[in-house]
Parts: C-alpha cells; sequence; structure tokens
C-alpha cells in the first residue's frame, strides 16, 4: 500500500480523521496537507505539505514524489459560509474535487473518498427518513456542489474506473476543533459556551430537527466504507448514513445534566432558511445492507464524551 494523501487536513474532520489513519497505518504512511501552512503545528505525528487543491500541478507533485495511492479530499466551503460567498464555494468545492478526480485518473490512485452532505436535498425533499435516492433540489451553493460533485464522482467511477467513495454526511458534532462555517455548527458551539460559563445564542429555532453525528461515528464509517470491497459499492454517487436527529431543546436538554446552570435563548438568523430546507431524519437502510453500517453513539452518550474530552483541546474558566 502506497501513502495515504488528506487534503484539507486542517477543518473539523480532517483534525481527527488525519491522526486516526497515521494510528491504523503508521505515521509514515500519511500526509496531511491544508492550504494554511499555520495548520502543519496540528500534525507533528506525521509529514505536513500547504497545498491549494486548486493548484493541480502542486497537487501532482506530491502524489508523484510521495508514492499516494489513496486520497481522502476534504478540503471545501461549507453551507453558511458559501452563502457569503458562492461563487468563491463553487470554484473551490468544484474545481477542488475535479483536479483530484483528474490526478486520481492519471496516476491510478486506488481509492479517493469525498465527502457529500444532507445539503444535496432541498425544501421539495422528503423531511423525514429521506431516502437514499429522494428528489433533490438543493437552495445552497453548498448543496448545488455537492450534488453536482457526486454526480462528477458516478461519471469518474463509471467511465475511468475511479474508485470514488462517498457518504453524505449529517452534521459533525466534535469535540477537537472549533465550528467550521456549517448550519450545523452550533451543536459544536453549545459545548463550548457551556463550559466557559457563557449564556449560548442559537442561530436556529428551537424546534428545528437536523440529522446530527458524532465524530467518532463519521470516522468510524469512512474508514469503514473505504474497507469494503469494491464489488459490494452499488451506490456511486453518495451514501445516506445517520446517526442522531435532535433539536436544539433536545441537545440543550443533555447539557443541562452536566451544566445545570446554562442559559440558552434563540435568535434565528439566515441560516434557519437552510435548516428549513434539509432534512428532519435520514433512512440509511442501503448503507447499512451494503456494508453494515451502524452508529454507536446517542444524544447522552455524545454529551458525556464532549464534556470529558473537550478541556484536554481548550481552556476553559
Amino acid at each position: 500500500m502506497g501513502k495515504i494523501l488528506v487534503i484539507g487536513a486542517g477543518g473539523q474532520l480532517g483534525t481527527e480523521l488525519t491522526k486516526v489513519l497515521a494510528d491504523q497505518y503508521g505515521n509514515e504512511s500519511v500526509i496531511a496537507t491544508d492550504f494554511q501552512e499555520s495548520a502543519g503545528s496540528k500534525f507533528s505525528y506525521c509529514a505536513f505539505h500547504t497545498l491549494n487543491v486548486m493548484n493541480k500541478a502542486e497537487l501532482e507533485i506530491i502524489v508523484k514524489k510521495e508514492g499516494v495511492s489513496q486520497i481522502y479530499h476534504l478540503a471545501a466551503i461549507l453551507s453558511a459560509a458559501g452563502e457569503k460567498n458562492p461563487l468563491q464555494a463553487w470554484d473551490l468545492n468544484m474545481g477542488g474535487l475535479l483536479n483530484v478526480l483528474e490526478v486520481a485518473r492519471a496516476y491510478k490512485i486506488e481509492k479517493v473518498f469525498w465527502p457529500s452532505s444532507i445539503a444535496v436535498f432541498g425544501p421539495s425533499s422528503e423531511k423525514e427518513r429521506t431516502p437514499q435516492n429522494a428528489f433533490k433540489d438543493p437552495n445552497t451553493i453548498y448543496g448545488i456542489s455537492k450534488l453536482s460533485g457526486e454526480h462528477w464522482c458516478e461519471y469518474y467511477f463509471n467511465k475511468y474506473g475511479v474508485d470514488v467513495r462517498s457518504v453524505r454526511y449529517p452534521g459533525l458534532i466534535g469535540y477537537k476543533s472549533l465550528p467550521g462555517g456549517g448550519t450545523t455548527d452550533y451543536a459544536v458551539d453549545i459545548y463550548h459556551k457551556a463550559m466557559s460559563g457563557e449564556k449560548f445564542t442559537c442561530f436556529l429555532n428551537e424546534h428545528t430537527y437536523l440529522p446530527m453525528m458524532y465524530m467518532d461515528d463519521a470516522i468510524n464509517a469512512t474508514l469503514q466504507l473505504m474497507e469494503v470491497p469494491k464489488e459490494k459499492i452499488t451506490i456511486k454517487t453518495s451514501y445516506n448514513i445517520a446517526g442522531l436527529s435532535f433539536s436544539p431543546t433536545e441537545i440543550y436538554q443533555s447539557v443541562l445534566k452536566h451544566y445545570p446552570n446554562f442559559k440558552m435563548e434563540y435568535h434565528s438568523d439566515f441560516r434557519q432558511a437552510i435548516a428549513d430546507s434539509w432534512p428532519n431524519s435520514i433512512d440509511d437502510s442501503v448503507a447499512k445492507a451494503d456494508w453494515n453500517w451502524k452508529p454507536k453513539f446517542d444524544l447522552d452518550t455524545m454529551t458525556s464524551a464532549i464534556i470529558t474530552n473537550l478541556p484536554a483541546y481548550f481552556k476553559f474558566k
């Protein structure tokens, strides 16, 4: 097996996934990259290169020089941040993916992982237990780019044999990095505010249900999918996966069990419209049937894990 290249390793998902990959395959087998040089401080345990995925030539140099055989392409501008600069989000999210797919085709990369999102669904999609093949009419640039990306991945799989694998992540919740500009990021920030003794202002209303997933489950799903034999992959676009589904009120109640004096209020902003267009819950029966996917964490076990582990990464009052 050649080396594993992680693009966008400095983000919320990349920070944790890169470490798990290094633990599983060895520090010397993993190369972390990010367009910000400062992200290198997170990766003292493995090789790190500054890389702008929009620069295809730089990407090719790393792939050739390091003998890369797998690519995890995580670099993207997320939903809320994308709405502030939609053209930039489209350019990065699409241009970066196409560069990766072209390099994977040209250099015969064994496997590529690219994350999609529940943002591919839209106002006309089924809201409850949204099925794998539900109608998709995304109304954010993030969702539009993810839906387009799914079909580019399918195209490269079918036309060129590039083994691209993907899951539609729900909102991801972890404790090793700060929120990164997503609509579901309130469910990360709430723990920081509670442990800092601050009141939390939620930008979604109290009854907004969204699919969520604890980071450990997301990473396990990713690695599990990447280990599945190619012939078992029936979805060439992106698999639905599900973990949790809760409202801001429910996560607040879970945090109150640990911080009974914690206060939370609601002031919806432009992200409410984004959330309202997304599913309330996800049907992941195809992933369960194809590669035995199953999450391990519920809301209270996730809250306990985050509150236990967060102080090792951030200082609180």
